[in-house]
C-alpha cells in the first residue's frame, strides 16, 4: 500500500470537502457564539478569547480548502478541534455528533500528502523552486494507503461500533432505525418524506440494509469489486441523512469521505472529459526569463482544461508561420500568442487571449478590453516587460531541494520503506486496541450488563476511552437507539406575549414542533438530546430554555424582564413498531401551555404548571 502509486485527485477532493465542512461548522459556531459559549447569552458572557480563536480556526479551514500550507493548516485545525470539543461547552451540551470523526480525519490530514492535487501548494512550491530550464512539480500520485487510511481508521470502526450498538435497540432490530427519528418533529428537515415513510417494507429494507452495510464495510471497502456498490450505498445513506434530518453537518462530514471510494479510473476519465482535445492558444515566451517562467507556471496551474500551450521561443519560434518576419530581438521583448485560426497577438493582447481561452476567467479578459482600462494595462505591461531581467549562469543553477531540519528528522525517523511500514503497523495496532476498548466495554459489556466482570480494570478502561475520545476520535457511536426514543412522548416550544397579549413563537421550534433553520446541528442536539429527553429534568429544561430565550429575545430587541415567555408542550408517540402516518400525526398534535419562564435580576426561572410537574423530575446538576 505504501509503494503502489495512484492519482492524488480523490485525496485532494477529500481535503477540500473536509475543509468546507469544517469551515461551515466554524461559521455556525460564530453565528451562535453567545448561545453556545456564554453562560447566559449576552448577559453572562463566556471567555473573550473564543471570538479571537474562531477566526484563526476559520483561516486554517480555508487553508485546507485552498491547499495553502496544507500540513500546517491541518495541524492548526486539529488542535482547535480538540481544544474546542474538550474545554468548552461543546463536549457536554452541544455535541455535534460528528466531532470525533472530524478529529480523527483531521489528524490524518496532517500526515497525508493531500497537497499533491487541487492545491495552491503545487503553485507555491513550483514558483519557489523552479528556474529556467528546471521546472519543479510536486508528484501527482500518492501511495494508495493515503486513500485507505481515513476509511480504515475513521469510517470502518465508526460503522462497526455503531452496528453493534444497533443490535441492542428494539426499533433497529425491527428494521425501523431510520423511520423512527424521521417521525419525530425535532429531528426532521422541512422536506416532507411522508410518502416514503408510509411504505413499511421499504422502510424495513432500508433499516436492515444500513445494519448490514455497517457490518461489512470494514472488511470489503478495500476490495475493487465492492468499491462501487459500497460507494453507492454510502452516498445514498448519508445523502438521505443530509436532506431528511436537521443534522446535516454529520451527513456532509460522512459524505466527503466517499471521495476516497471513487474508483481511480473515474478520476482519470473526469480529467480526460474536462480537457480540450487540443489547445485553443499557443503562447511563445522567452525561455531564459524568470518572470516569463513564473507566468507560465501560474497560468498552467489554473488552466484545468489545458486550453493554452506554452512554448519557449528559442526552440519553437522558427517553426511557427505566424511569427515569420519577426526578428529575434522583437520576439524577446514581448509575450506572443497564436490562436487556432493563426492570428497573432502580443503584449497585453496575449494576456487577454489567455484569460478568454481559460473559459472561467473570460470576464477578466473582457474587463481588460474596456477603453479606460486597456491603455493603463498596456503601460503597466510595457513597464514590467522592459524592466525584466534574463537569466545568467547563476540563475540557471538547479534549486536546492534539501529538506529542512524538521522534515529531515521526520524522514530519518521513518527510515526505509520496510521500517516505515513496520511503524505504521504498530500505530494501527495501537489504535485498534483503543477501538476494541471502546467497542467491547460500551458496545457489548455495558449493553449486556456485564461491566462488573471488568472489576478494577473499569476505571482504566474509562481513562483510555477519555484519552482516545479527545485525541483520536474513538468513541461509542450509540446514536438514535431505543434508550433515546423510548418514552420520548413530550416535546416543548417557546413563545412570548407582546403588550397586547398576542402570542408569538420564538424562531426556534415552530408550530409543528420542528426545530427551524438555522437551529440545526449542535443547537438541535442541545435542545433535542440534552434539554428535552425521555427522562425530563426541570433543571436542564430551565437551563436551556433560559439560554434560548436570552439569545433570541435579545436579538428580537425584547426586554426580558418585562416580557412574558411561555413554555408550550405537546404529546407525541415514539413506538418501536411501524405505524402508517406517524410523522403527520406527531406534527398535528395540539400544543398546551405548560409554564412560564420568569426573568428576575438577569436570571431565568421556570415555573411549571400542573399536570406537567408530576411528569418532570428535578435533577440538580452534578457540578453546580
Amino acid at each position: 500500500m505504501l509503494e503502489r502509486q495512484v492519482p492524488a485527485t480523490g485525496l485532494g477532493a477529500f481535503r477540500i470537502g473536509y475543509g468546507l465542512v469544517a469551515l461551515q461548522e466554524i461559521l455556525f459556531l460564530t453565528h451562535f457564539r453567545p448561545l453556545i459559549f456564554d453562560e447566559i447569552p449576552y448577559l453572562d458572557q463566556g471567555p473573550p478569547m473564543i471570538a479571537f480563536f474562531l477566526p484563526l480556526w476559520a483561516l486554517a479551514a480555508l487553508g485546507l480548502i485552498l491547499g495553502w500550507h496544507t500540513r500546517l493548516c491541518a495541524a492548526v485545525n486539529y488542535v482547535f478541534w480538540v481544544l474546542f470539543t474538550a474545554f468548552t461547552p461543546l463536549w457536554r451540551d452541544f455535541d455535534g455528533g460528528f466531532d470525533q470523526m472530524m478529529i480523527s480525519s483531521g489528524l490524518l490530514l496532517i500526515f497525508l500528502p493531500s497537497e499533491r492535487a487541487l492545491s495552491l501548494d503545487r503553485l507555491r512550491l513550483a514558483l519557489r523552486y523552479s528556474v529556467p530550464g528546471h521546472r519543479y512539480e510536486l508528484p501527482r500520485t500518492v501511495p494508495v494507503w493515503a486513500y485507505y487510511a481515513p476509511l480504515l481508521i475513521t469510517l470502518a470502526p465508526l460503522y462497526f461500533d455503531s452496528a453493534i450498538h444497533k443490535l441492542f435497540s428494539e426499533h433497529w432490530r425491527n428494521g425501523l432505525g431510520p423511520w423512527l427519528p424521521s417521525s419525530h418533529p425535532y429531528y426532521i428537515s422541512p422536506l416532507d418524506l411522508s410518502w416514503l415513510l408510509n411504505i413499511e417494507w421499504l422502510q424495513k429494507a432500508i433499516g436492515y440494509t444500513v445494519i448490514g452495510f455497517q457490518f461489512v464495510f470494514p472488511f470489503l471497502f478495500w476490495h475493487p469489486r465492492f468499491r462501487v456498490p459500497l460507494l453507492v450505498l454510502g452516498v445514498l445513506f448519508h445523502g438521505g441523512i443530509t436532506i431528511s434530518f436537521n443534522i446535516y453537518p454529520f451527513g456532509l462530514g460522512m459524505l466527503v469521505h466517499y471521495f476516497l471510494m471513487v474508483p481511480f479510473s473515474w478520476w482519470r476519465r473526469l480529467g480526460e472529459w474536462i480537457r480540450l482535445p487540443k489547445p485553443r492558444l499557443k503562447v511563445y515566451y522567452d525561455g531564459l526569463c524568470p518572470l516569463c517562467l513564473r507566468t507560465v507556471i501560474v497560468v498552467e496551474h489554473f488552466d484545468i482544461r489545458r486550453a493554452v500551450r506554452f512554448l519557449d521561443l528559442q526552440t519553437h519560434a522558427a517553426a511557427e508561420p505566424a511569427l515569420a518576419g519577426v526578428n529575434e530581438d522583437q520576439l524577446l521583448t514581448d509575450l506572443y500568442a497564436v490562436d487556432a485560426q493563426g492570428r497573432r497577438y502580443q503584449g497585453v493582447d496575449t494576456y487577454i487571449q489567455i484569460l478568454e481561452a481559460l473559459g472561467y476567467t473570460r470576464p477578466l479578459g473582457w474587463l481588460l478590453r474596456l477603453p479606460g482600462i486597456y491603455p493603463l494595462a498596456r503601460r503597466l505591461y510595457r513597464h514590467i516587460a522592459d524592466s525584466r531581467r534574463r537569466c545568467d549562469a547563476a540563475c540557471l543553477a538547479p534549486p536546492d531541494l534539501e529538506p529542512g531540519p524538521l522534515a529531515q528528522a521526520w524522514r530519518d525517523f521513518l527510515g526505509s520503506p520496510r521500517k516505515k511500514a513496520a511503524r505504521l503497523a504498530k500505530a494501527l495496532v495501537f489504535l485498534g486496541l483503543l477501538q476494541l476498548n471502546s467497542t467491547v466495554h460500551y458496545g457489548l459489556l455495558h449493553r449486556l450488563g456485564w461491566e462488573g466482570i471488568l472489576g478494577p480494570a473499569a476505571p482504566v478502561s474509562n481513562l483510555l476511552l477519555s484519552f482516545s475520545h479527545a485525541f483520536f476520535g474513538i468513541t461509542p457511536h450509540a446514536l438514535y437507539l431505543a434508550d433515546h426514543f423510548k418514552g420520548y412522548e413530550t416535546i416543548f416550544a417557546l413563545t412570548w406575549l407582546d403588550a397586547q397579549g398576542k402570542e408569538h413563537w420564538l424562531p426556534f421550534v415552530n408550530r409543528e414542533g420542528r426545530i427551524v433553520t438555522p437551529n440545526w446541528g449542535r443547537v438541535h442536539s442541545m435542545w433535542a438530546n440534552v434539554a428535552v429527553t425521555p427522562r425530563l429534568s426541570a433543571y436542564r429544561l430551565e437551563k436551556f430554555a433560559t439560554k434560548v430565550i436570552a439569545f433570541y429575545g435579545t436579538r428580537l430587541g425584547l426586554d426580558l424582564e418585562r416580557t412574558r415567555f411561555r413554555l408550550k408542550a405537546k404529546s407525541i408517540r415514539m413506538p418501536a413498531q411501524w405505524e402508517k402516518g406517524l410523522r403527520e400525526w406527531n406534527l398535528r398534535q395540539p400544543w398546551h401551555d405548560a409554564g412560564e419562564l420568569v426573568w428576575e435580576h438577569g436570571r431565568g426561572r421556570l415555573e411549571l404548571w400542573e399536570p406537567l410537574q408530576v411528569r418532570i423530575a428535578y435533577s440538580p446538576p452534578r457540578n453546580p
